[in-house]
């Protein structure tokens, strides 16, 4: 995977970083992600990022949920192992309706988890490339991936003016890599990256 430059803010608060998104959008700049510590309201549409879809995979997951179940319960009551059971019909529709529901939910719900973490690229060895550690802790993260078009000290100062408190630039890859934080550490050096041992 190929290795990219960044320039990296760091913000203490959440309004200067909302009030930045939205300039930096508005110059041009490519907006390569945002990181914060909580969820903050908005910061989605100042992005320009779309609606999820996720709520129509889930649809689509109960769909399966419920279709599969009712096709497998009426295959085995009428014609697999047919019963009498105090002379109830073989296809006891309203009998079938809680395990159907139930096994509805749960497609729904594993699916959906199973497709955010795919989207999200998150899993217990999949590892990604942090641009600052207190991303997760109090710091607001801002990352601008540099181009051809855009001077790696005009972003630097571009974002300072904007009220980053900190401003660095990195090398990184965008994608992930398998491996454990615990064990091991990607370092990139001059576009080349290696893997070092703790």
């Amino acid at each position: 995977m190929a290795v990219k430059k960044f320039v990296v803010g760091c913000f203490d608060d959440e309004g200067p970083l909302f009030d930045a998104v939205k300039k930096v959008r508005k110059s041009g700049y490519k907006l390569h992600d945002v990181y914060t510590p909580f969820p903050i309201h908005g910061l989605d549409k100042a992005m320009g990022l779309r609606d999820t879809s996720l709520h129509t995979a889930g649809f689509l997951y109960a769909i399966f949920g419920t279709t599969s179940m009712l096709s497998f319960m009426t295959w085995v009551f009428t014609a697999d192992f047919p019963l009498n059971v105090g002379g109830k019909p073989h296809f006891a529709l309203p009998a079938w309706i809680p395990i159907t529901f139930e096994f509805t939910v749960l497609c729904s719900c594993v699916g959906m988890v199973i497709t955010f973490m795919y989207l999200c690229q998150l899993a217990p060895f999949v590892k990604k490339h942090h641009f600052h550690l207190r991303a997760t802790d109090d710091k607001f993260v801002m990352v601008i991936e540099l181009t051809s078009k855009t001077n790696e000290s005009e972003v630097s100062s571009f974002l300072t003016g904007l009220g980053a408190t900190e401003v660095n630039v990195q090398n990184a890859e965008t994608g992930w890599w398998l491996g454990r934080y615990d064990k091991e550490q990607k370092l990139f050096v001059e576009g080349q990256s290696e893997t070092v041992s703790a």
